[in-house]
């Protein structure tokens, strides 16, 4: 599983970042994480509007911080 998360380097991508990572540890599942800075890439996935959750190349979530239960239901769902 890819886990991307897509941000400039804001406050809230950075809080997104580190829960992101709490949800992979406690739902014990294998993920590579990776922050995506690039403006580019991060508009070629159509989001406006940051921080960005993307899981397996699917956009799952944009503007908004989610807490690690959240990304463990989204993470569960893929």
């Amino acid at each position: 599983m890819k886990i991307e998360i897509l941000g400039t380097g804001c406050a809230k991508c950075k809080t997104l970042e580190e829960a992101t990572k709490q949800a992979v540890a406690t739902s014990g599942m294998f993920a590579q994480i990776e922050k995506v800075d690039d403006i580019m890439k991060i508009m070629e996935y159509g989001v406006m509007s940051t921080p960005g959750l993307v899981i397996d190349g699917k956009v799952v979530s944009t503007g908004k911080v989610l807490s690690v239960n959240e990304i463990i239901e989204l993470i569960k769902a893929q």
